[in-house]
């Protein structure tokens, strides 16, 4: 079967495509768009559709519209009640839902030579359960989805065995640890359904205080269900408006809700292993992007596997569409679904700039002499990433043993100063920097602790509480990744480099040529390495051209 994946109606528009069970293509419509998320979670906006993105993954595979035989939608409309008997605060529901019945007209109008009857609608917690069970080296496995809404619920527990999912419990909103998480972050004075990873790092920086309070608005209540609604933010600390200094207050309340979200679901997670019994939990929905909570699971939870999908927010819900409709769907191979480019193509693009570039001899052997001399690279390899993680192919890499670097690369990406960047580490030397966490973990979704005696050694890497979002190479999937890492280490004895996302603030990560050139251009990096080719700032900027 060739079955087209959509995911459209909030935010996070993406596409997939899954032929005979195989994932060939999955991305995310801002890649194309360049606009952040692809669009606000707002009903006016619910009838955008995935198209850029959509057209890519069929031309991938060199398939018609006309040609499919299914494409799933990660709504069901159906199954949706009116806002105000959810105890919803959204008088414009009723728009997204007709936009949401209309969806196979529009997408035959977006894909030519489609026929409406063949769209499908899968509930949307159903297809970011998909992402997770049929998507894991897991097949069989509990699952486990959080997020802010979906049709009438927040939440979805169940188990997969031989293919099929078994819904064991879900939670009828208005209760919902995603909007709650939402909600602080608005509170908070970022961008709602953008900046929760932001309120996360926040929260290392206060102590929770506030818990005992917070307990009254958020708990569990037993059978797999919780209370999560009706917080009195402006209670605990007074709200924070865009481009104000945080204070305590605000960080102790970040603090709080992150220790109730993981006392909610420790206590969802031991349920489901009662009732689910096995080894193994996946997770999907944008709750499990929390790699913090993602941890205290894996240390404190009953299950000795937990598998989180790399595009765990919405956009995930695409791939997860294609493969609950797949039969035998095959694990997804790796998170680099997306575009790639011919190193032919790459210099075409560069001879069009007429830009001066080198082609030395191990691209890997420039950038690690480059980040050992401690600049900083921005990184373009390969097919780009699904999900919000950068994972080795659409990078900016820096030298980890430098403490300044952290502050220099959050100016360079206009980031808040409390953010932590992360560690690339081959798989096979994790284990003596990090621990307290799976490995390998090759997906960015867990935190480590890192080890005393490295502490001092990779400062750059190492968030204020000691911890840090690793991301581990295996050389049988990334080569090159790994080749560097070992240049970088024989160069500095260090076994560890800086990898952040290729983009600056506001704008998505970087995904074809075009866009590593505008980065490149407008940011203060040393070196772009684009396939084989090294371009160098010095010499980009001084003109001339080379294609040595």
């Amino acid at each position: 079967m060739r079955i087209l994946g959509i995911n459209a109606l909030f935010h996070d528009p993406a596409a997939a495509l899954v032929v005979d069970g195989r994932t060939v293509a999955a991305t995310e419509e801002e890649r194309f768009s360049r606009r952040k998320h692809g669009k606000r979670p707002l009903p006016f906006s619910a009838w955008e559709l995935p198209e850029l993105s959509a057209r890519w993954c069929l031309e991938q595979a060199g398939i018609r519209p006309a040609e499919l035989d299914a494409v799933t939608y990660s709504f069901d409309p159906t199954l949706a009640r009116p806002a105000r008997d959810m105890g919803l605060d959204d008088p414009w529901d009723p728009l997204r839902l007709e936009y949401a019945r209309r969806a196979p007209e529009f997408l035959a109008e977006a894909l030519p030579g489609l026929d409406p009857e063949r769209v499908v609608f899968v509930p949307h917690h159903v297809a970011h359960a998909a992402s997770a069970g049929p998507a894991s080296p897991h097949p069989d496995s509990a699952v486990l989805v959080l997020d802010g809404r979906g049709e009438a619920a927040s939440h979805l527990a169940g188990r997969y065995r031989d293919g099929k999912l078994d819904t064991l419990a879900s939670q009828a909103l208005p209760d919902s640890l995603g909007l709650v998480y939402e909600e602080l972050t608005e509170h908070l004075g970022f961008l709602r359904s953008s900046d929760e990873y932001k309120v996360m790092a926040l929260a290392s920086y206060g102590t929770p205080r506030f818990l005992p309070r917070l307990r009254q608005y958020v708990h569990p209540t037993g059978h797999g269900g919780f209370r999560a609604h009706g917080v009195d933010w402006a209670s605990f600390a007074p709200p924070r408006a865009k481009g104000e200094p945080w204070n305590q207050d605000h960080a102790d309340l970040a603090a709080g809700t992150q220790a109730v979200l993981e006392e909610v679901l420790l206590e969802l997670v031991d349920w489901l292993h009662r009732e689910a019994g096995g080894e193994a939990l996946t997770m999907a929905g944008g709750v499990a992007l929390n790699c913090v909570a993602n941890s205290k699971i894996v240390a404190k939870g009953p299950y000795r596997d937990v598998w989180v999908q790399p595009a765990a927010g919405d956009a995930g819900t695409a791939l997860g569409g294609a493969l609950h409709l797949a039969e035998e769907p095959d694990p997804m191979p790796g998170a680099d679904l997306g575009r790639g480019w011919s190193d032919d193509d790459l210099r075409a693009w560069l001879d069009t700039a007429a830009i001066p570039y080198e082609t030395p001899d191990d691209i890997a052997e420039t950038v690690a002499e480059t980040l050992a001399e401690d600049g900083v690279v921005a990184w373009f390899q390969g097919r780009s990433e699904y999900g919000p993680r950068a994972l080795g192919h659409r990078s900016l890499l820096a030298h980890p043993g430098r403490a300044e670097n952290l502050e220099r690369l959050n100016h360079v990406k206009g980031r808040e100063e409390f953010r932590p960047v992360a560690p690339m580490v081959l798989a096979d030397r994790a284990a003596d920097l990090f621990s307290g966490g799976p490995l390998p973990s090759p997906y960015m979704l867990f935190v480590h602790d890192v080890a005393q005696q490295w502490r001092d050694r990779i400062p750059a890497v190492v968030h204020v509480d000691g911890t840090a979002r690793i991301q581990t190479v295996e050389e049988r999937r990334e080569p090159l990744v790994a080749r560097m890492l070992h240049a970088f280490e024989r160069r500095t004895g260090l076994p560890v480099v800086v990898n952040t996302s290729l983009n600056t603030a506001g704008r998505p990560m970087v995904d074809d040529p075009r866009d590593a050139l505008e980065c490149f251009g407008s940011a203060p990096v040393d070196l772009l390495a684009i396939g084989p080719y090294a371009v160098r700032r010095g010499r980009a900027f001084a003109g001339g051209r080379s294609a040595a």
